[in-house]
């Protein structure tokens, strides 16, 4: 599943990181938001947030293109030199 919007949203998050890290601060962490589709307040299950597909019906899980792109991220320790940007 492709999800180009996602990972144009977590690389600007991850380089914005970055720079905070070259200027000193402090940082421990990272928390991707959110791991699965899931029920959101606002939306019910309309909307699907997650790095991982959730098919409700038989609850099957499938990585998308962003859970790819961020465990390379993580693999490696570094932001690839290019990718999607919105």
């Amino acid at each position: 599943m492709n999800d180009p919007q996602r990972i144009a949203y977590l690389r600007g998050h991850l380089e914005a990181v970055r720079r905070a890290i070259a200027d000193g601060v402090d940082v421990r962490g990272y928390f991707l938001w959110s791991l699965l589709d899931n029920f959101e307040w606002s939306y019910g299950y309309s909307k699907r947030f997650g790095a991982v597909y959730v098919d409700y019906g038989t609850q099957r899980r499938i990585p998308k293109a962003s859970a790819h792109w961020y465990s390379d991220v993580i693999r490696r320790n570094a932001l690839p030199d290019a990718g999607p940007r919105m």
